[in-house]
């Protein structure tokens, strides 16, 4: 009788103890997710960039002005975009050039002007908004949203408003 009850305590003994390791597993499990957590956390998702005829590599003179905003959704499957302007005419197209600050890139995204000619004459207001998902990724990217993404945190993209006075670009930004 005394032998049965050494043995269910040392059974207790070793399920208790069996217990505090998957307890522990689950305490590993638990810490790696808020890495995890803190890591998608300090990604960032939202940027904004000032659209000014200066930030052309060869600036132009206009008092044109304007602004760009993007967001990346969470599952980063797809971003939001809305581009703003202002003191502006004859708009002929805008994209999202790959190339870093100060030097010309190829053409990454459209944002506006690919579906025909633009409306001309004066503008100001939202020049263009949409979604951008891997479809409309195109050139050195073609189709690879996360690259595109990756160049976006990597402050690789511009934006970049092409005008019939200055096709080659007239309003630029940084995102």
């Amino acid at each position: 009788m005394r032998i049965s009850k050494i043995i269910k305590g040392i059974l207790l003994m070793f399920i208790v103890s069996m217990i505090g390791c998957s307890t522990d597993s689950v305490d590993e499990i638990e810490k790696i997710q808020e890495v995890d957590a803190s890591i998608k956390s300090a990604v960032k998702f939202n940027f904004t960039t000032s659209l000014k005829a200066e930030n052309e590599v060869h600036p132009v003179d206009s008092k044109a002005t304007g602004q760009a905003i993007v967001k990346i959704s969470k599952d980063e499957t797809y971003l939001e975009y809305k581009l703003i302007v202002a003191n502006i005419e004859d708009v002929i197209m805008a994209h999202f050039h790959m190339a870093p600050a100060g030097t010309n890139g190829n053409v990454v995204v459209w944002l506006f002007g690919k579906d025909g000619p633009a409306p001309a004459g004066d503008f100001n207001g939202v020049l263009a908004e949409g979604v951008i998902t891997e479809d409309d990724v195109v050139g050195p990217l073609d189709g690879d949203f996360q690259a595109l993404l990756d160049a976006i945190r990597a402050g690789n993209i511009y934006v970049n408003v092409h005008t019939t006075e200055f096709p080659g670009g007239e309003l630029r930004g940084q995102l």
